[in-house]
């Protein structure tokens, strides 16, 4: 059980160069507000990081990057783990609740290249790295004629790759390049209407056990209201539509000038050949107004065909199993 006497915690973490920082980040911002608090990182490698050699569409995206820290926290070894909001499922395990989402960075992806180009200005047939189904199917919604591999491992070995030639181009998220200051290689940030975002992306999220009341005192001051709005709002109409971090679905909830959140969503087919996309603005003060907001757009999807494209894409994953090496 936990040690309720003495003023230190532990954060599950895994051991990327992007989630210590984001590990630290959320370390920071306790010690800012609890200044008598000490931290520990908890260093936990999960699938997702063991197998570089599979596209992650063929590992599975259920818990593939959040599974064995909650190991860690059912067992009570840790007090709570640090998350990408994007690689949560919407449908946490029993007994889970995530305690905080901090202040969004930029939610939106970029273009990498050793040298300035855009997406438009690409060579034909240009080879363009990214790890996203998501991503895969808007850039071919794009350039049809573009040659996109999968790419897989960190950030920093990601851009590397790009550079010393391996391909000419990667789409990655701006936030990850941002935190680990290699926006030096960023030739064109993407906007919404050019790539939709992941839901959750550019959100950091705190997981911790329900049950760990005081440990969900001690971080409810990190939780962003405006932030945890907007990526539930996106997460309920990712969940609506039965999808996961792997699915080529997209959302983005803004702001608007009179106070409302307005939310807009996209459902893709791998060769980007279709898509449907949809939004609403709603008034929403708490969770539930967002949920239903995401499940409102859902269903506004769901009337514009995304049922179809969603079945032809896990028609897709059933012909091409995953290909997971035993454990």
């Amino acid at each position: 059980m936990y040690d309720t006497c003495v003023p230190l915690i532990r954060a599950a973490t895994r051991g990327s160069r992007l989630a210590l920082w984001q590990t630290d980040r959320v370390a920071a911002e306790l010690s800012r507000v609890w200044p008598d608090l000490a931290i520990e990182r908890v260093l936990i490698s999960t699938r997702g990081d063991q197998v570089q050699d599979v596209p992650l569409s063929r590992i599975g995206d259920k818990g593939l990057f959040t599974r064995e820290l909650e190991d860690a926290l059912e067992a009570e070894s840790v007090h709570f783990a640090v998350h990408s909001l994007k690689d949560l499922p919407t449908r946490l395990p029993d007994g889970f609740v995530i305690a905080a989402v901090l202040e969004r960075a930029d939610a939106r992806d970029a273009l990498v290249a050793a040298s300035p180009v855009t997406i438009d200005a690409l060579p034909r047939g240009a080879r363009v790295g990214t790890s996203s189904l998501r991503r895969r199917a808007q850039l071919l919604a794009r350039r049809p004629d573009l040659d996109v591999r999968d790419l897989r491992g960190n950030v920093p070995t990601r851009v590397d790759k790009v550079l010393h030639g391996d391909l000419d181009a990667a789409v990655l998220a701006l936030a990850g390049l941002t935190r680990l200051d290699l926006t030096a290689h960023v030739v064109e940030v993407l906007d919404a209407d050019v790539m939709l975002p992941a839901p959750g992306q550019g959100a950091l999220a705190v997981e911790i056990k329900a049950n760990a009341r005081d440990i969900a005192d001690l971080l409810a001051p990190l939780n962003h209201a405006e932030t945890r709005r907007a990526t539930t709002a996106e997460r309920a109409l990712l969940g609506e539509l039965e999808g996961g971090c792997q699915v080529p679905v997209g959302a983005f909830a803004t702001a608007t000038a009179d106070g409302r959140l307005h939310l807009a969503g996209g459902v893709f087919d791998l060769d980007g050949r279709d898509s449907v996309r949809a939004s609403l603005a709603a008034l929403v003060n708490d969770d539930a107004s967002a949920v239903a907001l995401g499940r409102d757009v859902a269903a506004r999807l769901r009337r514009n065909g995304a049922d179809a494209i969603l079945a032809r894409v896990r028609a897709a994953s059933v012909a091409h199993p995953p290909a997971m090496p035993e454990p």
